[in-house]
């Protein structure tokens, strides 16, 4: 079942612009082009939103935004919207600061086709429509997250996704999990970040629950391979890489758990 939506990714070769971090840049156009997307990392506020009207889909990751950035993103989410084009919003590290607070906010009301975070992120960002009178908590858990995740779904009427050991995707009514992965993904910068672009692509022309569990899956299972020909984390990076582009569309129904919630 999961086979046909990287196959469908690889035939079509999507065009995908990334208004990323400037950590994780290198990381998400080689994942994009290990599954078969072409990426673009087109940022600056004169051509943002022109750029979207070419592309295929949209992520935006809010990693080393600036006021600039923001305005970029603003654009460019808001043509994506306009024109109906696919796009997922990743906001790294919402929590820290009152400007990032405010940024997401902005972004999130724009209603990204996908969001993907972690557990800390998802309830960070819940609190924003909900009042939550807990901070953002490093040892949030996925299960901590679900139903903020189901409450953020329902508001953007979208997917929300949540990474973690077991990863959580929900469109507020259906949620699945993802089993996979390796311990060894949280110690490598821009992996998260990856998976972001990864969703991106999966997402052109595809309907976007399955497309992004298909994307979790994908990314899990190459995360598995990766950590079984690597030494650690700095040769995990390109044995990851290696790894989505040695997918096997049939490997991923056949190795990957996915279990409805």
């Amino acid at each position: 079942m999961m086979a046909s939506y990287i196959e469908f990714l690889r035939n079509r070769a999507p065009l995908v612009q990334n208004i990323t971090n400037f950590v994780a840049m290198n990381m998400v156009a080689n994942a994009q082009i290990a599954v078969g997307a072409s990426p673009a990392m087109v940022h600056a506020l004169e051509e943002a939103a022109e750029f979207t009207k070419i592309a295929d889909a949209l992520t935006i990751n809010i990693g080393t935004v600036d006021a600039y950035w923001e305005n970029s993103m603003i654009a460019a989410a808001s043509m994506a919207s306009t024109i109906n084009k696919p796009w997922v919003l990743d906001p790294l590290a919402l929590g820290a600061t009152k400007f990032r607070h405010r940024l997401a906010s902005r972004l999130l009301a724009i209603k990204p086709t996908v969001l993907r975070g972690n557990a800390s992120e998802i309830i960070a960002l819940n609190g924003i429509w909900k009042p939550r009178g807990k901070g953002v908590d490093s040892s949030d858990t996925v299960a901590d997250a679900e139903n903020a995740a189901r409450n953020l779904a329902r508001f953007i009427s979208g997917i929300v996704a949540i990474s973690g050991e077991v990863d959580f995707v929900t469109n507020g009514e259906r949620s699945v999990r993802v089993f996979g992965g390796s311990q060894i993904m949280s110690k490598v910068t821009a992996i998260g970040c990856a998976l972001t672009g990864v969703i991106g692509a999966f997402l052109v022309e595809q309907e976007p629950f399955g497309a992004t569990i298909a994307a979790h899956a994908s990314f899990s299972y190459a995360g598995n391979i990766a950590a079984q020909n690597s030494l650690g984390p700095g040769t995990f990076n390109s044995a990851m890489i290696d790894a989505l582009y040695a997918i096997k569309s049939f490997e991923i129904d056949d190795e990957v758990k996915i279990e409805d919630v």
